[in-house]
C-alpha cells in the first residue's frame, strides 16, 4: 500500500465516491447504463495512478498517468451529463466534481513535468 502520495489517496477516496453514487444511482434512481460508465471510468483514476508509481520507466510512468487523467475527463463528462439529466442535484454534482477537478490538476501538474 502506498501512503502520503496525494494522487494516490486522494483518487481513492474519490473512488469509494464513484462506489458510491454506483449504489445510489443502481438503487434509488433505477439509472444502469451511466452509473456503470462513471463507476469504470472513475475508479479506473487511481488504479491508473498506482500502476503508474511501479512504471517501469520514464515513459511507463508518463503513459499511466496521462492515462489517469484521460479516465478522469471522461468522469467529469459523466458527472456533467448526471446533473443535466438530474440525476444528481445541484450540490451533490459541485462536491464530486470539486473532487475530480482537484485530482485533474494534480494529474495535469504531474503529466506536464514529467513531459520535461
Amino acid at each position: 500500500m502506498i501512503k502520503g502520495n496525494v494522487v494516490i489517496d486522494k483518487s481513492m477516496e474519490f473512488a469509494v465516491r464513484i462506489v458510491n453514487l454506483y449504489r445510489y444511482l443502481q438503487s434509488e434512481k433505477e439509472e444502469t447504463v451511466m452509473s456503470k460508465q462513471i463507476l469504470r471510468s472513475g475508479t479506473s483514476i487511481g488504479a491508473n495512478a498506482r500502476e503508474g508509481i511501479y512504471g517501469q520507466s520514464r515513459d511507463d510512468f508518463l503513459s499511466k498517468m496521462s492515462i489517469a487523467l484521460k479516465e478522469c475527463v471522461e468522469t467529469e463528462y459523466w458527472l456533467e451529463l448526471l446533473s443535466k439529466t438530474e440525476y444528481l442535484n445541484e450540490q451533490e454534482y459541485e462536491s464530486i466534481m470539486a473532487d475530480c477537478g482537484e485530482i485533474a490538476k494534480l494529474l495535469t501538474a504531474i503529466v506536464k513535468s514529467t513531459k520535461k
